[in-house]
């Protein structure tokens, strides 16, 4: 492909106004999805994981009116508008609202659970194929821009992102139900206090939000082919939007879809193989700049705020406890010397998953540092191990892979000590992507999506009950390690500054430091579970580093109760051998897994293992 400053000057510059105008036409759907996702996270505080997945089924419903039923596209685009608002709405009401008022990543996990409800239902009902979206009549054609042709279809959609900017700040800034949404984003409790519903107002926006996305789903059918992952592309895209922009500010959602837009337009063209990292730098040093984003509050509330409880001690859990761990251990052990090949790697794969849950645990029970990319530190010992196992000996390459783990999550701690909240979780995504996007077209050293082959470890660890039985012993170690440093002052420290950081600093506690070293530990475990995954695999591929690996951490911890030490372990086991169970048993497991996290959020929502008080 011609490189753009390799044509004459003329031409340059209309390749330049071709490029920002398809940028910002790709950018108007997403400023929508954005502009939802920002709505309902300003007033319910909620991150809505399943809005892509609202994005998706709009798109979808729109193709089904007009293909199916013979609707006129401009009248099937806002019917599916509607029909989304309906389906936010239901999901506010039947899903969220129990929810509200427990751990702020409760919502997290029952609207990724919707995620992998639609994953399987979506193929179900439209097809597991691609859809080609249909055109829109009277804008068929195109016209002609700086001397080369734009469809007519591109300029509507540029158009279509300032007139919903404008009519969201007149609805927000000159009507009463704008001014209500106003005063629950600024001050919750005054709004309360004042008389304000905030079960029909939370209900209402997330209809709100939900509806822009689906009418964004159905505006970008005529540019887009359907496909039923499309909701994880998006959902990311958005996150970037949401986050570079500053949680809760539409402007600033519209502003950085254009960036967002106009970046990826020229990068796509002029640096294919870092467009996809371009993106998250952007974030990334956004972040680092700004934490609260360009348009973004300082004090924006709720962003900050601390988790809902802090861990009890392990000391309160007493002799019974500790020996039933024991217990769990020696049998485990036993199950070394009768398990089948398949039956050991499912229970080694479990206890890798173990090792993620807990080093993740580290972060967000010990030190209320939530992370939605914590695939990051896995993929860097992971790549790390892989990479190093090319020249050295296994041993030293796992050795390798969690050393390059720790001191990457060393360094990113450095950079983030001070953030907490949604933020610093998004930074955290932004950190993993980034990661990815080098995996994938870092091709001379990862391979690509080809990936790193032929990664075995020596006799005698090359059978299914010797890697077993190695990653049995490091398990053990690795959580007897972390249930000593639990009772140690650095534990305490995290423990205070998730309490009352401001109190814990007037105190001279060691605050910044401790989050470091908390980061590099987590690194560790986590690097070491990577490293563990590559030789039990014999393979490396950038899906190591995917947004679903970091989800399902998350979904681990809070599945076993985030309020207790060891429920990370349980939520590890009983999602890792669940997942494998059903998913012998049909392909539609992940609709299945979905509902019973659901189900589980409903009626466990301080996870299987709860503290005392009753969960969180």
């Amino acid at each position: 492909m011609i490189a753009a400053n390799a044509l004459p000057h003329a031409e340059r510059m209309d390749f330049i106004v071709i490029q920002a105008l398809n940028g910002l036409a790709g950018a108007s759907s997403l400023f929508l999805v954005a502009a939802g996702l920002s709505l309902i996270f300003g007033v319910s505080r909620v991150v809505n994981f399943a809005h892509g997945t609202v994005f998706m089924v709009g798109a979808y419903l729109a193709w089904t009116l007009i293909g199916r039923l013979g609707v006129n596209f401009w009248l099937a685009a806002p019917l599916a508008a509607l029909a989304t608002a309906a389906l936010g709405g239901a999901i506010e009401v039947l899903v969220l609202r129990r929810l509200y008022g427990r751990h702020e990543l409760l919502p997290l996990l029952a609207t990724f659970a919707l995620v992998l409800v639609a994953h399987d239902l979506v193929p179900l009902i439209w097809g597991a194929q691609d859809i080609i979206g249909p055109r829109a009549p009277g804008l068929t054609g195109a016209v002609a821009v700086a001397g080369r042709l734009l469809p007519s279809y591109d300029l509507f959609l540029i158009l279509v992102a300032p007139v919903v900017l404008a009519g969201l700040w007149l609805m927000l800034n000159r009507t009463r139900f704008g001014r209500i949404v106003r005063a629950a984003t600024e001050d919750p409790e005054m709004a309360a206090a004042l008389g304000i519903r905030q079960d029909r107002l939370f209900t209402t926006v997330f209809m709100l939000g939900c509806g822009l996305a689906g009418l964004g789903g159905a505006l970008r059918l005529p540019r887009e082919t359907l496909h039923h992952s499309l909701d994880t592309q998006v959902i990311v895209s958005a996150f970037v939007v949401v986050v570079i922009g500053g949680m809760g500010s539409l402007g600033g959602a519209f502003v950085a879809s254009a960036i967002v837009g106009v970046v990826s337009a020229f990068g796509i063209v002029v640096w294919p193989q870092g467009t996809l990292a371009m993106l998250f730098v952007i974030m990334a040093v956004v972040l680092v700049a700004r934490p609260q984003g360009l348009f973004g509050r300082p004090a924006l509330p709720g962003a900050h705020r601390p988790l809902a409880l802090p861990s009890p001690p392990l000391a309160g859990y007493g002799r019974k406890a500790e020996l039933g761990v024991l217990g769990g251990v020696a049998a485990l052990g036993a199950f070394g010397f009768v398990g089948s090949p398949f039956a050991l790697d499912v229970a080694t794969q479990a206890l890798i998953a173990v090792l993620f849950a807990v080093s993740l645990h580290l972060l967000i029970g010990w030190a209320g540092l939530i992370s939605f990319g914590h695939t990051a530190l896995f993929g860097l010992g992971a790549y790390g191990a892989a990479l190093l196992g090319q020249h050295l000996p296994f041993g030293l390459a796992m050795v390798g892979g969690v050393a390059v783990a720790a001191l990457g999550a060393a360094a990113f701690g450095v950079l983030v000590r001070r953030m907490k909240g949604v933020y610093l979780a998004m930074l955290t995504l932004a950190f993993s992507q980034l990661l990815f996007a080098t995996a994938f077209q870092w091709v001379s050293l990862t391979g690509g999506d080809n990936g790193i082959l032929g990664l075995w470890p020596d006799p005698p660890w090359d059978t299914a009950g010797g890697w077993y039985a190695l990653t049995l012993c490091l398990s053990v170690l690795c959580l007897v390690g972390l249930a000593y440093l639990y009772r140690t002052p650095f534990a305490y420290t995290l423990r205070a500054a998730q309490d009352s950081e401001a109190r814990a600093r007037a105190d001279a506690l060691p605050v910044d430091g401790s989050r470091i070293l908390a980061f590099a530990v987590s690194g560790a475990v986590a690097g070491l579970a990577g490293a563990l995954l590559v030789f039990l695999k014999g393979s490396a591929f950038p899906s190591l580093f995917a947004v679903q690996q970091s989800v399902d951490g998350l979904v681990m911890v809070l599945l076993g109760g985030i309020a207790n030490p060891l429920g990370p372990v349980a939520g590890a086991v009983a999602y890792t051998l669940g997942v494998t169970v059903i998913a012998t048993l049909t392909p539609s497991w992940h609709m299945i897994v979905g509902a019973a996290i659901l189900v589980l959020t409903q009626a466990l929502p301080g996870g299987l293992l709860r503290n005392r008080a009753g969960g969180v």
